[in-house]
């Protein structure tokens, strides 16, 4: 006979971090099966039902439990009841749960919006999601990284690698905490560990995705590029829900820039400042809904001699423009890209295609030092420049836009356009642009015209 999911649970916890826990046979005296919880031997036997329970909700951080219920030979499936903060409220579950011939598991409630992670680690890869159980995997909008990848990632974001051991032939699903919980008051619980066949699996990383706008886009963007190796300027993320964290490499300048980190991309749209302030004060007067931005990023200044963004182009290859100095006006679109110094080309094309083979096509911000080139954005690129075209198709009307007028009035133009028109940007602006960047991302026929 297959054992039961508590016998499973009680094994489990011999060797990892899970939930406090006590379980219950289906009988209206309700018998102890199992338990663990802090303080007490494994297996310790209570006096009563009552007094389990009484003890399990003093040992729980949150000071209520959950109860799942299953049938002998069925595992899964049994009604759950989550976030019970009363015994006798707990006691009457199991009872009617019992009733229904059900086996009961009582375990501790463990919040999964505490800024932590939850998800499953098989078969070389980790998926994982915030704000969410193991079940997160479920639904769309998870991180899938590789294994040693995703511990990597989940380290600097947290400050602790997750013990998660990616022994091949074992499906883990597990959530990750920033402060301590469980029998073991470690970060990582356990709540299912099974034997499957030996498999390995292979997903290209994709963002945005619920933990990228957990903490903001631009800062995922340059944790996967710092990930993979490349120069990220040291940066200090400031988030709305997770402690500070730090990534990247100091780049000597000595000096602070600020960057507005929205859950998703919104191109030229919040502050970019040179120069130190306070960065909950930044976030009240960019966001007071606190709704669109996630975080602020403090990052070490590169002292710019250049500056500018790639893309691919049709090709195969990548499209570089710049400007010389910090390239503030040329990604506002208000200033032509100019001629680059052949070094500063290759040294960007070095960066574009070691980010292209780890992730695929990618488009960035850079800046370069004159000895140095550095990723100060990174995304995935969805679509090829070519010549002129910032975005392909064929409209039957091209409506002209004034780059003059400013970010925001493009905004409200992509707003209205029709199905069937197009925007043709007068003046001579860089296709790699912010503006070219809103005109991809909203998937509109677009193209430079130039001055007339």
């Amino acid at each position: 006979m297959a054992p039961l999911k508590d016998d499973v649970l009680s094994r489990l916890a011999a060797q990892a971090n899970v939930a406090q826990f006590v379980s219950f046979g289906p009988a209206a005296d309700l018998p102890q099966r199992h338990s663990c919880l802090r303080d007490h031997r494994p297996g310790h036997r209570f006096g009563s039902a009552e007094e389990a329970v009484e003890t399990l909700l003093a040992l729980a951080a949150g000071g209520s439990v959950n109860v799942r219920s299953f049938r002998a030979g069925a595992p899964k499936g049994g009604p759950f009841t989550y976030g019970l903060a009363r015994r006798d409220d707990v006691l009457a579950t199991l009872r009617a749960r019992a009733g229904e011939g059900l086996h009961t598991i009582a375990n501790e409630t463990v919040d999964v919006d505490d800024g932590g992670v939850s998800g499953v680690a098989l078969g070389g890869l980790v998926e994982f999601a915030p704000g969410d159980t193991p079940r997160s995997v479920e639904r769309p909008g998870t991180v899938a990284l590789a294994h040693d990848d995703a511990l990597t990632l989940l380290g600097t974001v947290y400050g602790f690698t997750p013990d998660l051991d990616g022994r091949p032939g074992e499906r883990v699903e597990f959530s990750i905490h920033p402060l301590v919980a469980g029998v073991r008051q470690t970060h990582t619980i356990v709540w299912e560990a099974e034997r499957v066949d030996p498999v390995r699996l292979a997903h290209r990383l994709a963002w945005p995705n619920r933990f990228s706008r957990f903490i903001g886009d631009k800062a995922f963007g340059l944790l996967v590029a710092d990930l993979h190796g490349l120069p990220v300027p040291a940066t200090t993320v400031v988030g709305r829900r997770l402690a500070p964290f730090r990534f990247g490499r100091p780049t000597g300048s000595g000096e602070r820039w600020l960057r507005t980190c929205p859950a998703e991309p919104s191109p030229g749209r919040f502050l970019t400042q040179r120069g130190w302030r306070d960065p909950f004060a930044l976030l009240a007067a960019e966001d007071p809904s606190g709704t669109a931005i996630a975080a602020v990023l403090a990052q070490d200044g590169v002292r710019a001699r250049w500056s500018g963004a790639a893309l691919p182009d049709a090709a195969g290859g990548l499209l570089v423009e710049g400007v010389p100095g910090s390239g503030e006006d040329f990604m506002l679109a208000r200033a032509a890209p100019a001629p680059l110094p052949d070094r500063v080309l290759r040294d960007v094309r070095e960066l574009g295609a070691g980010a292209a083979a780890a992730l695929g096509p990618v488009r960035f911000e850079w800046a370069h030092d004159g000895a140095d080139a550095w990723v100060v954005q990174l995304h995935l690129a969805t679509t090829a420049t070519t010549g002129t075209t910032i975005h392909p198709g064929t409209p039957s009307r091209w409506r002209r836009f004034d780059p003059s007028l400013g970010l925001e009035h493009l905004r409200r133009l992509i707003a209205t356009v029709a199905p069937d028109e197009g925007i043709e940007i007068a003046g001579d602006v860089g296709v790699t642009s912010h503006a070219g960047d809103l005109l991809r991302r909203a998937s509109i026929p677009s193209r430079l015209a130039g001055s007339s």
